[in-house]
């Protein structure tokens, strides 16, 4: 019954995706750029989030992915449809456990024809709009599928990275997000996935994070 469901959710999301022609998302600037990670400045922007209480990366993405489903579908009291974005982005609450979490927020990113007014979801789908303020990110990429047996290692991987480079301490302790994970891709797609680790980084005062600019996407 239960993969019946996530057949049914992917078909839908594949057909609302092609419809909708070409996918925005947050822009941002390459400020830091590394050979296995870059360090992006992500303008303001306004997302909504999902929280999940699931001990699973996986269960929480579908969880929440499934529920913002709806809600850009029409369950949002304007009734509107709202095009695909990506990516969906699942971030991890600190805490114990497997995947070191208490907890998930899945988040979609609004696109340029809501930032001003985002739709107000329907009340029983427990979705909150939050406006993310400009920030800095350490993103790290890889391929295949994140799953619950490789998140964990990709953020460790990200960590290592950072404690090499200028950036090292440089991890922001002003979110309440340890890390996020950001997919890209339908799942039906096999080949060339692209996923992504994020951390924030603390720059206020870091004058590479505010001044220099590698490549603007």
């Amino acid at each position: 019954m239960r993969k019946a469901w996530l057949l049914s959710l992917a078909v839908n999301l594949i057909f609302f995706m092609a419809l909708c022609g070409a996918i925005e998302s947050p822009q941002y600037a390459v400020v830091h750029l590394e050979s296995d990670f870059e360090i992006r400045h992500y303008r303001e922007s306004v997302w909504v989030s999902a929280s999940a209480r699931e001990i699973s990366f996986e269960k929480a993405t579908i969880n929440g992915f499934h529920r913002l489903f709806q809600y850009i579908m029409g369950a949002n009291l304007n009734f509107s449809r709202i095009a695909m974005t990506v990516p969906v982005l699942t971030s991890i609450v600190p805490g114990a456990g497997p995947f070191h979490s208490s907890g998930y927020f899945v988040s979609f990113y609004l696109p340029v024809k809501f930032q001003a007014t985002p739709p107000l979801p329907l009340p029983e789908l427990n979705l909150k709009p939050c406006a993310s303020h400009g920030r800095c990110v350490a993103v790290r990429k890889f391929s295949g599928f994140a799953r619950d047996d490789n998140i964990v290692q990709e953020a460790e991987k990200l960590a290592f990275s950072l404690s090499r480079s200028p950036w090292a301490n440089s991890t922001s302790s002003k979110t309440q997000h340890g890390y996020s994970i950001a997919q890209y891709n339908s799942p039906f797609r096999l080949i060339g996935r692209t996923n992504e680790v994020w951390v924030d980084i603390d720059a206020l005062e870091l004058d590479d994070c505010k001044s220099v600019t590698v490549a603007a996407y």
